[in-house]
Parts: structure tokens; C-alpha cells; sequence
């Protein structure tokens, strides 16, 4: 498994982390295929706690970008989020979120440092980033939903 993502969206994603004094937070759209998951559009949620350490997505908006995500055949390929003055790999505070969500984790940090997580049972895995210039060719190659 890796993340293939379009440098565009990870810009985005540390530019936003680098100006924030909290924890940032949203969802990666896309389509999984039994090698990738691809990221067809980012979405920022709005982090509830407000902390520098921590985040919660807020329930409403998350409902809404799914919403939104389905009726355009997106699902929900990957969750992103930012450690201020912290490496960026799965803290203590991510690994119960990492246990409902069981997709792809990016995590940044605000020097512009990034990796990409999965949980397989109580392991954490890293899994390689691919970024590119455009998601077209990757997009049409991709995988119906729960299809390998």
C-alpha cells in the first residue's frame, strides 16, 4: 500500500499546518486499489479542541464532506492531520483514531515534514508517499470500490 497524492494537495496541507497554532485536520477523497490509495481531492475539517497537540475532526462537517465526497464516487482514502514541534508519526492520542478510521494517516509537521501511516492490528506500518504532478492517469487505473 502507498499514498499517492498531487503535490498541489500536500502544499496545501503544510502551508496550512505551518500558519496554524493548532492541530489541522481533514479528510483525503479519493479511490484504494489493492496497491494505493489515491487522492483525488483534500478536505480541511475544522479541529473542535482547538489544541496544539491533539485533534477531534467536528462531527457535523465530517458528515457533510462524506456527504459530498459520496455523490461525487469519492470515499474517504485517508486522514490527514498536523504535529506542531513533533516528529510526524502516530502519537499516543492517534492510535485509538487510527483503530476507527483504518485508512491511510498523513501526518505533516510545521517544517514541512511528512509520512504516511496504516494500522494493521496493533502494529503501526508506514507506508510510502508518491507525489505527483496530476492523479488522471493513477484515477482511471484505480479500483470500483473494494475491488483488487
Amino acid at each position: 500500500m502507498k499514498l499517492t497524492i498531487r503535490q498541489e494537495d500536500l502544499n496545501r496541507i503544510i502551508k496550512t499546518a505551518k500558519k496554524s497554532g493548532i492541530e489541522i485536520c481533514g479528510f483525503l477523497f479519493g479511490r484504494k486499489n489493492c496497491e494505493s490509495a489515491i487522492v483525488k481531492d483534500i478536505r480541511f475539517i475544522t479541529n473542535r479542541i482547538g489544541s496544539p497537540t491533539a485533534f477531534e475532526m467536528e462531527p457535523l462537517e465530517m458528515v457533510q464532506a462524506i456527504d459530498e465526497a459520496e455523490k461525487r464516487g469519492l470515499e474517504v482514502v485517508g486522514i490527514f492531520h498536523s504535529h506542531l514541534k513533533c516528529p510526524p508519526r502516530p502519537s499516543g492520542h492517534d492510535l485509538p483514531g487510527m483503530r476507527l478510521w483504518p485508512v491511510v494517516w498523513l501526518i505533516v509537521d510545521d517544517n514541512g515534514n511528512y509520512r504516511a501511516f496504516v494500522l494493521e492490528g496493533e502494529k503501526v506500518r508506514e507506508v510510502p508517499v508518491e507525489i505527483v504532478s496530476s492523479i488522471t492517469d493513477r484515477w482511471q487505473r484505480g479500483s470500483k470500490k473494494g475491488e483488487c
